[in-house]
């Protein structure tokens, strides 16, 4: 149990340690994390292709994907209202225009294509296509190094972090909810337990949560975790700035990991720089939990 979680926290806790490093460093880095989730769920891809059945896989992950998001941001959206109720946000969010949701709806729509042309290669077939699980674990580890660095690097220390009340606050309602929304999806779809709160565990990191799924549970709940964490950062960027105003809480929970990274530029534009140190701290307590609890639940699957 405890191997498989290390597998997964050394290289990231590795990257953590790293000295900070200068802005051009880390300019490569976003660039090359970019570069290498396409890779990633490239290969994801060719891995699903290989499947028995695609046809009939392709409708069992698209019904997996249904349910378990609707669980997962129904429970998300119930817990971060009474959050609201119990605990609104001091003070009022700026009012600032809205950013265009075109460019993030291309973005969204550019992951889904490569994870398709994927497929479309692995249709063929070819021989030396079977190394396309092995070489996306590699990656993974390179990423999580990666990520690690970017943590580092965000400028805030753990001082500053554990200081935000507002940030964590929100993160755990977000964790536990999204629990209760991956039990529940478990029991609708006839699932084990642990397969739904994996499904629930990597809060919009749709990276991690792919090929981590695919390796514990196969293709089709790790396809289906990536399109249910997709989904997640899709539905995220359009309802900010219709939600930041009136409920801020709400706002920032659906964001789920991507609050530090991809979301902080629309939080940041919707609901004022008041927002971004909640956002930050908020996505970094998500992204330190998610490799933790996917392993966890992935546990009995590779016992």
């Amino acid at each position: 149990m405890f191997s498989g979680i290390l597998v997964i926290l050394i290289p990231f806790i590795c990257g953590y340690l790293l000295p900070c490093l200068p802005f051009p460093c880390l300019r490569a880095i976003n660039f090359l994390l970019n570069i290498m989730v396409h890779i990633i769920l490239f290969l994801m891809g060719i891995h699903l292709a290989f499947l028995p059945n695609l046809a009939n896989n392709l409708l069992l992950i698209g019904l997996y994907v249904g349910v378990s998001a609707l669980c997962i941001l129904t429970m998300n959206a119930l817990a971060l209202a009474v959050l609201e109720k119990i605990l609104p946000w001091p003070g009022q969010v700026s009012d600032t225009p809205s950013p265009s949701l075109w460019c993030m709806t291309l973005d969204s729509l550019q992951l889904c294509a490569v994870v398709i042309v994927g497929v479309a290669l692995g249709l063929t077939q070819f021989s030396w296509l079977v190394w396309a699980r092995q070489a996306s674990e590699l990656l993974l580890v390179l990423l999580l190094c990666l990520v690690g660095i970017k943590l580092r690097n965000n400028g805030m220390t753990l001082r500053q972090t554990m200081i935000n009340r507002r940030g964590i606050l929100v993160a755990l309602v977000v964790a536990i909810s999204a629990l209760m929304g991956g039990a529940l999806a478990s029991i609708l779809l006839g699932l084990p337990l642990q397969i739904g709160l994996a499904l629930s565990s990597a809060y919009g990191w749709y990276s991690l949560s792919g090929i981590l799924m695919t390796d514990a549970f196969g293709a089709v709940i790790g396809t289906a975790a990536f399109f249910n964490d997709l989904l997640r950062e899709l539905l995220a960027m359009m309802l900010i700035p219709i939600l930041m105003r009136h409920h801020p809480n709400t706002a920032l929970g659906l964001c789920g990991s991507t609050s530090m990274d991809f979301a902080l530029p629309v939080l940041q534009r919707s609901g004022g720089l008041e927002v971004v140190p909640a956002a930050i701290v908020h996505g970094f307590l998500l992204s330190l939990l998610a490799p933790i609890f996917i392993t966890l639940f992935s546990v009995p699957a590779n016992a």
